[in-house]
């Protein structure tokens, strides 16, 4: 048996030697403990989510074909957790995708649980807490996947920087919870600052401070002085960079600087040049950059807040020409960021995201199509976002626990609408408010293709509709079209089915819809929902389940599964 199992091994090394990647993937191990920490995210002092004692955590680094095998620890003292691995596929291991009542339990204050998953395409991803607020809270951290031994990137650069941007409140994740949860709603509002890599500075402009020296910028620790990026002249740079943030769309820009757009949440594009760049929670870029300015100076790197009427100062960074000193000042001021609500700039950027040549194109045709109307509601006087009037309330018992087992009662199994009315006028505040919840979930043929319409309405208030970034976990789609109002059946004529851009996160602009394919090919229970952070956790989500009759239920790790109504029935 082991000789034969050495033999198929061999032939397999020897299939693969092109693609150099079976024979030389690795399983890189870690050890990680969640815990509060006190930091200084942005010279103020509060509590902070850390692992292994580590704000932003730690940056993991992985090549196509490795396996991570991450023991993760919990050592919050009152509340479970868990880490999604925003971007990874997670094909055959449906359980490690790391959300709460969904793919998993929450793990428990000092308890273990064992992450072991392949990354098997290359790109700039990231890691975040996905139970309850916890992201706010700080638990996040990049994961970066490079191109296998023997391959290559399909553009050139000569070395690399990775920025995760996010923003952050001094209001803990608790008391922001309790506000969304009471009735009125009291209102996160919008973030005290904007981090670059976890550094940020609060009531505080870090221009004016370099170039007046003034006394109401105090680096009290390392950890909230600026981000510098220290480069060589006449080099390209590739800036990877993704959003973690709660609530607030940005926009990046650098100084005398253009900008090639060449991946999007990890697949490559055609690229394109700009001159700022949107990048909304939940999305990943990498651009390319070339130092060809005035090597004497240094530069800004400016990140602002789009979609939303700003009350947090843009975040600085410093692209330090060397040999300058890193405090030499920039010649000129920091790039401005658009107009909070220059919708037209917005789509202009979004709409040049192309998928790069090669990249495998849509099925022409999908199997099924659903409309998801996003809107605001009240259920018995709270505040609550709805899809398609029903908003999400997860059970507790995993859906891919109870799915798998067949266990009756766990969740409603009465199929969720797939549409809404032909009346709705998504221009206008619901004639009814009123909202209910509930645990159903899409189940889809599995391998079917599936069309999904996200479609965008006015909230509670009269000419107010947000911008949604809306995330799927197990799957890249296609993101075929973007239209004003409400979507039509002639609108599907339009569709891209040349070029699309893959990704896995995708933007729905204020009145207007996105249309988007993928194929449930990937057997699981998969969250599908908006990523910015109070609206998931006031209900905007749906979920979707395919082929799960189709996962090896021995392989699901019991630690995944059993709570709720598995915590001594059905398994095995």
């Amino acid at each position: 048996m082991h000789m034969a199992k050495t033999s198929l091994l061999f032939i397999a090394c020897i299939v693969s030697l092109l693609s150099h990647t079976a024979c030389q993937a690795k399983v890189l191990s870690f050890n990680w403990e969640v815990g509060y920490v006190y930091g200084s995210p942005d010279c103020e002092e509060k509590l902070v989510m850390a692992i292994n004692g580590q704000f932003p955590g730690p940056t993991i680094r992985a090549k196509v074909g490795d396996t991570i095998d991450l023991e993760l620890k919990n050592t919050l003292e009152t509340e479970g957790v868990v880490i999604h691995w925003h971007g990874i596929i997670q094909r055959g291991t449906p359980w490690a995708d790391g959300t709460a009542a969904i793919s998993q339990c929450a793990i428990n204050p000092e308890e273990t649980f064992n992450y072991r998953f392949e990354v098997d395409k290359a790109g700039t991803y990231f890691y975040h807490g996905h139970y309850g607020m916890q992201r706010a809270a700080g638990l996040y951290g990049s994961l970066i996947v490079d191109v296998a031994d023997g391959e290559e990137e399909p553009f050139h650069y000569d070395d690399e920087f990775n920025l995760l941007l996010s923003d952050w409140y001094h209001k803990s994740i608790y008391e922001q919870t309790v506000g969304l949860n009471s009735r009125p709603m009291k209102w996160i509002g919008e973030p005290q600052s904007l981090l670059i890599n976890g550094r940020g500075q609060y009531n505080c402009s870090l221009a004016a401070h370099l170039i007046q020296g003034s006394s109401t910028c105090k680096f009290t620790s390392k950890a909230c002085e600026p981000v510098v990026l220290r480069v060589l002249p006449n080099k390209t740079y590739r800036l990877r960079i993704a959003s973690t943030t709660s609530l607030a769309s940005l926009n990046l820009a650098i100084g005398n600087h253009k900008m090639t757009v060449v991946e999007a949440d990890g697949n490559y594009v055609k690229p394109f040049s700009v001159d700022d760049m949107d990048i909304y929670s939940g999305e990943s870029y990498s651009v390319l950059i070339t130092t060809d300015q005035n090597p004497s100076s240094n530069y800004w790197l400016s990140v602002g807040v789009r979609g939303r009427e700003p009350n947090t100062p843009p975040a600085l960074a410093i692209i330090n020409y060397r040999p300058n000193s890193p405090s030499k000042l920039p010649d000129s001021s920091p790039p401005v960021t658009p107009v909070w609500n220059d919708y037209a700039h917005s789509k202009s950027f979004t709409y040049k995201i192309l998928a790069k040549e090669g990249t495998p194109r849509p099925p022409p045709h999908a199997n099924k199509t659903i409309a998801l109307l996003n809107t605001q509601n009240k259920l018995d006087g709270y505040t609550k976002w709805a899809i398609n009037n029903v908003s999400l309330a997860l059970p507790t018992t995993p859906y891919l626990g109870s799915m798998a087992y067949h266990v009756n009662g766990a969740y409603d199994p009465q199929p969720p609408p797939e549409n809404f009315p032909l009346d709705y006028d998504v221009m206008k505040p619901a004639k009814n408010p009123n909202t209910r919840q509930s645990t159903n979930a899409y189940v889809f043929q599995f391998k079917s293709t599936v069309d999904v319409i996200l479609q965008n309405a006015n909230a509670l208030k009269e000419n107010v509709s947000e911008i949604h970034p809306w995330h799927l976990h197990g799957h890249d789609f296609w993101v075929l079209g973007y239209g004003e109002g409400r979507f039509q059946e002639k609108d599907a004529s339009k569709f891209n089915l040349k070029n699309p851009p893959l990704r896995n996160t995708v933007v729905i602009f204020p009145h207007g819809w996105t249309a988007l394919r993928f194929v449930a090919d990937n057997p699981g229970v998969w969250a599908f929902h908006c990523h910015i952070e109070p609206h998931l956790h006031m209900g905007m989500g749906v979920i979707f389940a395919e082929g799960v009759d189709n996962v090896n239920v021995s392989q699901i790790p019991k630690k995944a599964i059993a709570c709720g109504m598995l915590i001594n029935n059905h398994l095995p």
